[in-house]
């Protein structure tokens, strides 16, 4: 049996040194499509709500209810259930968060009236909530430093395609009812399915070799990594790293959620808040309210949805960008410029008078939007120590998920009195606070060992 300390020691550091293979690509693939459905949830909120607003006959409240709904259980499920993943593992809150999501979404497709609606969908957020922190911490635990960022970034590509695939299913569903069925119930019921057959998929995925060693389990923890190293490389290896490496450090005394009162990580844990309260108000304002927005501009629903629809193009392709950008520029300073970005051109997408500079405005926003996000995600997940990390980070991105929750009972009465120029000026604002708080308070992490980054 290996002693715990020189085991944890070699683990972290030969998954760091192995070269990307088969089992990587699974990884990326499994968790990409599983966080596929996170953001189809998300950005259904939207899509929902609007058709709801004819099919129940709501509006104020009870409309800033259908679309607070998700995003409530979606904090719930960040702060409560991905604490879960530092204590039971990863891979159960994988299959867990994507069961549970299914079940509720499916549930409330056949929902008879709105107060059901806001129930399922309360539920259904609770399961996507706990989607994304145990996806970040699970690929920071297993993906080599010198390729981490990179490969993470396929994964969230692969998850942003759903929000154009949702954005023309909306288009062709959402004002129809095929089978006698309202194309809402369709949208519900589809996102569902697919779920179940990530789930699947998801089944074959190991546990963390670093989870393992930090809860003492060290044979467990050899085991998982050799499906890692056992596995044949890809046969085109990715380019090295331009940063300069950084090996795994010297373990030390497993951690308690106490350190995380402490520095370096009470700094970090302060600034993702803040961070997460804000960026909250570009990042999502954007995806839920962009239909509204252009309504409250005189144009149709259809057309609405239509240069929504193709304002959403950017996200994947946005994403596809990231991905060498974050292999070559340090991701603390990659968040800043994207995020001032979006501040720019959001106010451009509010003012913007013909649907082409629209169209135009929506794609740059949404695709600097995914930069923003794909480096953020990474990041948030590489600055805690692997004991901690799904705690930290669970509970941090909760503010943002609460944030987005409470968003429609701020941002709905601001576009009603003061019109879409209003409610993009305070976004622009709060994306620059983003900017101050991740310039001030955070680290550089590019190219670096987790262990590295995380002293103990």
């Amino acid at each position: 049996m290996l002693d715990g300390r020189s085991a944890r020691t070699r683990v972290a550091q030969r998954l760091d040194d192995l070269p990307v293979t088969r089992t990587h690509v699974r990884v990326v693939l499994a968790v990409g499509l599983g966080l596929f459905f996170d953001m189809y949830e998300v950005f259904l909120a939207g899509t929902v709500s609007t058709a709801l607003t004819s099919k129940f006959g709501l509006s104020g409240s009870g409309l800033a209810l259908v679309l607070a709904s998700a995003f409530l259980g979606m904090f719930v499920g960040a702060f409560f259930v991905s604490r879960l993943a530092d204590k039971l593992g990863r891979r159960r809150l994988f299959l867990f968060s994507l069961l549970w999501y299914s079940l509720f979404s499916l549930l409330g497709a056949f929902s008879p009236n709105a107060v059901i609606v806001v129930v399922c969908r309360f539920l259904a957020g609770i399961g996507v909530g706990a989607e994304y922190p145990v996806s970040d911490t699970y690929l920071s635990d297993v993906l080599p430093a010198s390729s981490r960022g990179r490969l993470a970034a396929w994964a969230y590509t692969c998850s942003f395609l759903a929000v154009p695939v949702l954005g023309f299913l909306s288009l062709g569903l959402a004002t129809k009812a095929p089978l006698g069925i309202d194309g809402w119930r369709w949208l519900l019921a589809i996102g569902a399915a697919g779920a179940i057959g990530v789930l699947v998929l998801r089944r074959r995925l190991p546990e963390s070799p670093r989870w393992l060693e930090s809860v003492g389990r060290y044979d467990e923890a050899e085991t998982a990594y050799q499906q890692f190293a056992q596995a044949q490389p890809l046969r085109r290896q990715p380019s090295p790293s331009p940063f300069t490496a950084t090996k795994a450090a010297e373990p030390g005394q497993p951690l308690t959620t106490a350190a995380l009162a402490k520095q370096p990580y009470r700094g970090r844990m302060v600034m993702l808040g803040a961070f997460h309260l804000l960026q909250t108000f570009g990042y999502y304002g954007f995806g839920t309210l962009a239909v509204l927005v252009l309504a409250t501009r005189g144009f149709t629903v259809q057309h609405s949805l239509l240069y929504t629809a193709l304002s959403f193009l950017g996200y994947p392709i946005g994403s596809l960008l990231s991905v060498p950008l974050i292999h070559r520029v340090e991701r603390k300073f990659l968040v800043i410029g994207s995020v001032l970005a979006m501040a720019v051109v959001g106010i451009l997408f509010a003012t913007a008078g013909s649907p082409a500079l629209i169209v135009a405005a929506g794609f740059a926003f949404t695709a600097v939007s995914n930069i923003f996000s794909n480096a953020y995600h990474i990041y948030q997940a590489e600055i805690f120590p692997t004991e901690l990390r799904a705690s930290a980070t669970g509970w941090t991105y909760s503010l943002s998920r609460l944030a987005t929750g409470a968003m429609p009972f701020v941002l709905l009465p601001l576009l009603g009195s003061g019109g879409p120029a209003v409610v993009f000026t305070v976004v622009a604002a709060a994306l620059a606070l983003v900017a101050v708080d991740i310039a001030v308070l955070g680290p550089r992490t590019s190219g670096r060992s987790v262990e590295a980054i995380n002293p103990r």
